[in-house]
């Protein structure tokens, strides 16, 4: 599960707002904003879609470890780099 800090520091780091997150994810608009304002929490399936949309575009979540939660950019990949 990914809270709505992560949510909004995801898209913070892809520079998408909500409604490029709903276009990534096939989710509406309202259920973004009701998880990143924390009145509503969607459905598990919404969830998923959500936070596959990040993964896939490079993002980490990082699990509640004594720091908080949070969210990264993955390392690019080094043997990708290397192919041009």
């Amino acid at each position: 599960m990914i809270t709505s800090a992560q949510c909004r520091g995801a898209r913070g780091l892809l520079g998408w707002s909500q409604q490029d997150l709903s276009k990534h994810a096939g989710v509406g608009t309202v259920a973004i904003h009701q998880l990143e304002s924390g009145t509503s929490q969607p459905r598990l399936a919404t969830m998923n879609v959500i936070r596959r949309a990040f993964e896939t575009a490079g993002v980490e979540f990082i699990d509640e470890n004594g720091g908080g939660a949070g969210v990264r950019l993955k390392k690019p990949n080094r043997a990708n780099d290397d192919r041009s």
